[in-house]
């Protein structure tokens, strides 16, 4: 979604859209990672106003995805729920080095004569979705002998003793009395 500068006023507007997600999918695939896709377009409110060059968004964003559970490989699907507010400032050349502070790495910039809001929004579904997608917080995974899905049933392998060479230090006890 792109908004010409000319169409931000001070005054407050309301906008509802539907941010389409194939751009985003590629994205999230670009890594050959497979973890999360979206399957319908994002649902988008946003609010947006301008206060001398400053540009001010926010808003709320909605969808779904399908996501590959980390533990157990199982598909299920996530609810994708973000309210975001983000500021753009007007970008300015940089002249010779500087230094930038934790205020300066927060801030946006605009240039040119129309602002899109698609990789704004994109940024806005990353930061919303779990680094490590799982089912359920209680999901046991797979077995990793035999590799059945521990949560719909259990194995026949035995429970691992762990590493052999460290057998003697399972029979030490520590003292904690002094």
């Amino acid at each position: 979604m792109k908004i010409p500068l000319r169409d931000i006023l001070e005054t407050p507007t309301d906008l509802d859209y539907a941010e389409e997600v194939e751009g985003l999918n590629r994205l999230l695939h670009a890594g050959k990672s497979t973890d999360y896709e979206l399957t319908k377009p994002l649902e988008v409110h946003v609010a947006f106003y301008r206060a001398q060059t400053d540009l001010f968004f926010d808003g709320t964003l909605r969808g779904r995805a399908k996501a590959t559970c980390a533990r157990c490989l199982e598909s299920f699907s996530i609810a994708i729920a973000k309210d975001f507010a983000f500021v753009l400032a007007p970008e300015k050349p940089l002249l010779g080095e500087i230094e930038l502070g934790a205020a300066d790495l927060m801030q946006s910039f605009y240039a040119g004569t129309e602002v899109d809001l698609t990789a704004l929004i994109y940024e806005q579904v990353l930061l919303t979705l779990p680094t490590r997608p799982l089912c359920a917080e209680e999901c046991r995974g797979l077995c990793p002998q035999c590799g059945v899905n521990r949560n719909t049933g259990a194995c026949s392998c035995s429970a691992e003793a762990g590493d052999p060479r460290l057998a003697v230090l399972r029979n030490l006890k520590i003292d904690r009395g002094a």
